[in-house]
């Protein structure tokens, strides 16, 4: 698929077999840990361009903007590569639930012991 994403930064990305890089939203303000999507190239260009989250869902095979649906908005503060240009950091501005659940971020979970 040809994407409009800027070929500088198509270059430095490390993407899986299947095109894709992980992309964190994280909490601008707080640091808080929201979730993990999926971008592609085009997933990745539109949100540096219009400021909101675009995902690639695996399981639909289709794009998706965060808060679309549900009016749980990411609206985009900044985004950055890690030290092996294999993951996305994006620092959001969350309205409302940043989980599929409902849940304000989708580690509530609950943590798992150490040292078992």
């Amino acid at each position: 698929m040809s994407s409009n994403l800027d070929p500088a930064i198509a270059a430095r990305l490390k993407r899986s077999p299947d095109g894709l890089v992980p992309a964190i939203a994280q909490q601008y303000d707080t640091g808080e840990v929201l979730m993990l999507g999926w971008m592609d190239d085009e997933a990745l260009h539109r949100t540096l361009t219009t400021g909101r989250c675009t995902y690639w869902s695996r399981s639909r095979r289709e794009y998706w903007v965060k808060g679309d649906t549900s009016g749980h908005v990411q609206h985009v503060k900044s985004v950055a590569l890690d030290c092996d240009a294999d993951t996305l950091l994006v620092r959001v501005d969350q309205v409302g639930a940043a989980c599929h659940t409902g849940d304000r971020t989708c580690f509530d979970a609950g943590a798992l012991p150490l040292g078992q």
